[in-house]
């Protein structure tokens, strides 16, 4: 009798301690619109695409129409070298090494797709064509605008979009060689270059005072401008994203003050402010500030800003959620209006760059973004022609040029071109036709540019032993990150609890613990070990050292001191 009492007693202390232990999970209200279980789901081994992208495309002698995708220009623009091009679309008559002297050639593509590769474990600083030291020929010093740009020089710029005139392309390419610096520290020249584009951005931020509602900013002049483009209060994410990385690897407290003035900027704004890819960026930044240095940023608005389609200026920008035809197409982002919806394969894959490793300094955002990456993956197979059903192609007939790498530019609810406007969506199409009416050709709808930054993907996804449960890897774009154990977030879609298999780090034995149930869920693990996660929710493992010494700071729990869990105090 005693033993059973005891025995009870012991269960219903353990329900309890999981029970009252759970962090609350917040909704994004855009994603509970999305399934929890996308169809038809298939998730694509984007690490191995990311992996034929760079092996198919950084191929100087490839064959085949429209081929090779990469040249090498000349003209030595802000640095003594020579750079390699990268078509922004196939076939793109502006680019390549017989127009425009070769210098038409963007860094969103070129940045991008080194980035990605170096996300999957490529070295992109090789002995012979050192790709990673070439990214500085986009730093404008020749303008005396002193930070990266989307070209090397103004000659080109008006050819194509931004530059000078519209405030994400000038602001993106600065977070793109932030993220890629601290890949190549020591890559020489970086750590000049970052230090000077912190300068700028901080005295850009002074300067505008809390008001970043302009449509660009003139780094030569340190003048904030406005033109026929929409104002782009959303810079002010950027602006925090690069201040605050420089701050993590310099220790300036100036470059502190600006991140934190800059979101305080964005945070004020009244109505959405997104205009392109940065508003999540705000999110990350909001929720990785408050935890490390204990603010108390809205990380909420900044979230529903990113996802709901509500800026005015440039409308319905956010996430798209639907069913076309059988076909789940949630989780992209792009227009939520035009056409009845157009979502675009970079902003996809960039999206996930702050927002999952979000989850480490706020696990109780793990549900909602374990299903939108659940939706995204699912959904972004779809850009790619192998993977799409040509009945739902501008252009199936011309997908050999893509050798298997190359995806449309966007998935469109109703195509845009009259030509088209009978397909049933979901249409993979692109807009590069467009670009150059009358001379790019149709193979320029597929996206060279959104497709180097598959990487992003590659380096984040992992299926596991169960279908539609994803391991996403917290740290693989948590750039200048303290140090960190092994960190996963996993979501289970399914309407019963599920056991998965996480198989950890050969030759180390560790403890699990999850950051959302604020428990450890396996000790002394040395290769593999089964946990359960509850149906429709979402664990957040972290890998720690088997029996490490286990201290408080505040909210934070460290294990050998190393945080592992910022908001502990909150599940005692």
């Amino acid at each position: 009798m005693n033993t059973f009492i005891k025995i009870t007693l012991s269960c219903l202390l353990a329900l309890s301690l999981s029970t009252t232990a759970q962090v609350k999970q917040q909704n994004i209200s855009r994603v509970d619109q999305m399934p929890n279980l996308p169809q038809p789901l298939k998730i694509i081994d984007y690490k191995k695409l990311a992996l034929d992208f760079d092996k198919t495309v950084y191929d100087f002698n490839a064959k085949g129409k429209y081929w090779p995708m990469v040249w090498m220009d000349d003209s030595q623009k802000n640095f003594p070298q020579k750079v390699v091009g990268l078509y922004t679309a196939v076939a793109d008559v502006r680019q390549g090494p017989d127009h425009n002297n070769g210098m038409f050639h963007e860094a969103l593509a070129t940045m991008g797709a080194t980035l990605g590769a170096t996300l999957v474990g490529i070295d992109k600083n090789q002995p012979n064509l050192n790709y990673v030291g070439m990214l500085k020929n986009y730093f404008n010093k020749e303008t005396n605008w002193n930070i990266m740009m989307n070209n090397t020089c103004p000659e080109v710029a008006l050819l194509g979009g931004g530059y000078g005139r519209d405030w994400w392309y000038d602001v993106y390419p600065n977070l793109l060689f932030f993220a890629v610096y601290d890949k190549y520290p020591n890559e020489p020249g970086f750590t000049e270059i970052a230090r000077t584009i912190a300068d700028k951005f901080y005295e850009a931020d002074v300067i505008l005072n809390g008001n970043y509602n302009y449509s660009y900013f003139d780094y030569s002049k340190m003048t904030p401008m406005t033109n026929n483009i929409c104002t782009q209060p959303d810079a002010a994410a950027g602006h925090a994203w690069v201040l605050y990385m420089a701050y993590k690897k310099f220790g300036d407290a100036k470059y502190l003050k600006g991140a934190k003035s800059a979101l305080a900027a964005l945070e004020s704004q009244s109505k959405n402010p997104t205009y392109e890819v940065l508003m999540p960026f705000g999110a990350y930044m909001a929720a990785r500030i408050n935890a490390e240095q204990n603010t108390k940023y809205n990380t909420n608005k900044m979230l529903d800003w990113s996802f709901d389609g509500t800026p005015i200026c440039r409308e319905g920008w956010g996430a798209l959620v639907g069913n076309w035809n059988g076909i789940d197409i949630s989780g992209t982002f792009g227009s939520t209006v035009d056409h009845g919806g157009y979502g675009f394969l970079m902003n996809t894959y960039d999206a996930a760059w702050p927002l999952v490793p979000m989850v480490r300094y706020n696990q109780s955002y793990a549900t909602a973004i374990g299903k939108w990456m659940l939706n995204a993956a699912n959904a972004s197979r779809f850009f790619y022609p192998q993977y799409m059903p040509k009945e739902h192609q501008t252009i199936p007939e011309l997908a050999e040029v893509t050798k298997g790498v190359i995806g449309y530019e966007g998935i469109i609810k109703q195509s845009s071109y009259k030509e088209y406007e009978n397909l049933k969506g979901p249409v993979a199409q692109g807009d590069g036709p467009l670009w150059v009416l009358g001379e790019n050709p149709k193979e320029s709808q597929f996206s060279v540019y959104g497709s180097g930054h598959v990487g992003i993907f590659g380096s984040i996804i992992r299926e596991t032993n169960v279908t539609g449960i994803l391991q996403l890897d917290l740290l693989a774009t948590d750039f200048f990150s303290d140090k960190a154990y092994p960190s996963y977030l996993y979501y289970n879609p399914h309407t019963t609890s599920k056991s998965i298999i996480i198989k950890t780090e050969k030759g180390k034995k560790v403890d699990l613990y999850n950051t959302v149930s604020g428990s450890f869920v396996a000790r002394n693990v040395t290769s593999s070990a089964k946990i359960d996660i509850q149906a429709l929710g979402s664990a957040v493992i972290v890998c720690v050292p088997a029996g490490g010494k286990i201290t408080r700071e505040g909210e934070k729990m460290l294990v050998d001191g190393v945080v592992v869990d910022y908001k502990s105090e909150e599940k005692k």
